[in-house]
Protein backbone atom coordinates (compact mmCIF):
# COMPACT_ATOMS: atom_id res chain seq x y z
CA UNK A 1 0.00 0.00 0.00
CA UNK A 2 1.22 3.87 -0.31
CA UNK A 3 1.48 6.25 2.16
CA UNK A 4 -1.84 8.32 1.76
CA UNK A 5 -3.42 4.44 1.96
CA UNK A 6 -1.47 3.47 5.44
CA UNK A 7 -2.38 7.01 6.49
CA UNK A 8 -6.25 6.38 5.99
CA UNK A 9 -6.05 3.19 7.19
CA UNK A 10 -3.93 3.61 10.54
CA UNK A 11 -5.27 7.52 11.35
CA UNK A 12 -1.47 8.91 10.95
CA UNK A 13 -0.71 11.72 8.53
CA UNK A 14 1.86 10.84 5.63
CA UNK A 15 4.20 13.39 7.43
CA UNK A 16 3.84 11.10 10.87
CA UNK A 17 4.80 7.66 8.42
CA UNK A 18 7.65 9.70 7.03
CA UNK A 19 9.26 10.37 10.47
CA UNK A 20 8.71 6.67 11.54
CA UNK A 21 10.25 5.56 8.78
CA UNK A 22 13.50 8.71 9.43
CA UNK A 23 13.39 7.25 12.45
CA UNK A 24 13.99 3.37 12.02
CA UNK A 25 10.52 2.28 13.36
CA UNK A 26 8.71 1.51 10.17
CA UNK A 27 10.10 -0.06 6.98
CA UNK A 28 9.03 0.63 3.14
CA UNK A 29 10.03 -0.62 0.17
CA UNK A 30 10.35 1.85 -3.36
CA UNK A 31 8.21 1.07 -6.39
CA UNK A 32 9.72 2.04 -9.59
CA UNK A 33 8.20 5.56 -9.81
CA UNK A 34 10.00 6.11 -6.75
CA UNK A 35 7.24 5.66 -3.96
CA UNK A 36 6.86 4.18 -0.44
CA UNK A 37 5.45 0.69 -0.37
CA UNK A 38 3.87 -0.34 2.93
CA UNK A 39 3.56 -3.97 3.85
CA UNK A 40 0.24 -5.07 5.59
CA UNK A 41 1.84 -5.06 8.87
CA UNK A 42 2.73 -1.44 8.61
CA UNK A 43 -0.93 -0.48 9.62
CA UNK A 44 -0.22 -2.17 13.25
CA UNK A 45 2.70 -0.63 13.46
CA UNK A 46 2.03 2.61 13.18
CA UNK A 47 -1.26 2.23 15.17
CA UNK A 48 0.86 0.77 17.66
CA UNK A 49 3.83 3.66 17.56
CA UNK A 50 0.91 6.69 18.06
CA UNK A 51 -0.15 4.86 20.91
CA UNK A 52 3.16 4.76 22.30
CA UNK A 53 3.80 8.57 21.52
CA UNK A 54 0.14 9.10 23.60
CA UNK A 55 1.53 7.13 26.34
CA UNK A 56 4.35 9.61 26.26
CA UNK A 57 7.50 7.38 24.97
CA UNK A 58 9.85 9.21 22.66
CA UNK A 59 10.48 7.23 19.17
CA UNK A 60 14.18 7.13 20.54
CA UNK A 61 12.39 4.99 23.29
CA UNK A 62 9.92 3.22 21.35
CA UNK A 63 12.93 2.18 19.11
CA UNK A 64 14.46 0.38 22.11
CA UNK A 65 11.20 -1.61 22.64
CA UNK A 66 11.27 -5.71 22.25
CA UNK A 67 9.63 -6.62 18.37
CA UNK A 68 6.93 -8.24 20.42
CA UNK A 69 5.34 -4.63 21.14
CA UNK A 70 4.61 -4.87 17.17
CA UNK A 71 3.04 -8.37 16.80
CA UNK A 72 -0.05 -8.11 18.25
CA UNK A 73 -3.29 -5.98 17.38
CA UNK A 74 -3.85 -6.10 21.57
CA UNK A 75 -3.21 -3.49 23.95
CA UNK A 76 -1.78 -5.33 26.37
CA UNK A 77 1.69 -4.72 27.38
CA UNK A 78 4.24 -6.93 25.91
CA UNK A 79 6.43 -8.46 28.75
CA UNK A 80 9.49 -7.25 27.54
CA UNK A 81 7.90 -3.48 27.77
CA UNK A 82 6.43 -3.73 30.94
CA UNK A 83 9.66 -2.28 33.01
CA UNK A 84 9.54 0.80 29.95
CA UNK A 85 6.05 1.23 30.89
CA UNK A 86 6.22 1.52 34.70
CA UNK A 87 9.51 3.83 33.99
CA UNK A 88 7.45 6.12 32.28
CA UNK A 89 4.37 6.11 35.10
CA UNK A 90 7.14 7.12 37.55
CA UNK A 91 8.34 9.28 35.68
CA UNK A 92 5.06 10.73 34.99
CA UNK A 93 3.98 10.76 38.66
CA UNK A 94 7.53 12.63 39.26
CA UNK A 95 6.80 15.31 36.92
CA UNK A 96 3.55 15.93 38.29
CA UNK A 97 4.71 15.42 41.79
CA UNK A 98 7.38 18.82 40.96
CA UNK A 99 4.32 20.31 38.98
CA UNK A 100 1.92 20.01 42.14
CA UNK A 101 5.06 21.40 44.49
CA UNK A 102 5.85 24.60 42.15
CA UNK A 103 2.28 25.88 41.90
CA UNK A 104 1.87 25.39 46.00
CA UNK A 105 5.11 27.81 45.70
CA UNK A 106 3.97 30.02 43.50
CA UNK A 107 0.28 30.59 45.34
CA UNK A 108 2.57 30.95 48.31
CA UNK A 109 4.12 33.55 46.99
CA UNK A 110 1.31 35.12 45.68
CA UNK A 111 -0.65 35.31 48.67
CA UNK A 112 1.87 37.19 50.17
CA UNK A 113 2.48 39.70 47.75
CA UNK A 114 -0.36 40.32 45.56
CA UNK A 115 -3.79 41.73 46.83
CA UNK A 116 -6.56 39.28 47.20
CA UNK A 117 -8.93 40.98 44.10
CA UNK A 118 -6.13 39.52 41.80
CA UNK A 119 -7.50 37.02 38.90
CA UNK A 120 -4.78 34.41 40.14
CA UNK A 121 -6.56 33.91 43.49
CA UNK A 122 -9.54 33.22 41.53
CA UNK A 123 -8.09 30.78 39.46
CA UNK A 124 -6.06 29.22 42.07
CA UNK A 125 -9.64 28.50 44.21
CA UNK A 126 -10.91 27.64 41.52
CA UNK A 127 -8.61 24.45 40.18
CA UNK A 128 -8.46 23.44 44.05
CA UNK A 129 -12.01 23.06 44.47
Amino acid sequence: MNIGQLSRLSGASARSIRHYEKAGLLVSSRRSNGYREFGPDAVLRVQHIARMIRLGFSLEEIATFSPCMFRSESTAICPDALAAHQEKLADIERQIAELEARRARLIETLSHAAPASLPWRRVASAKRG
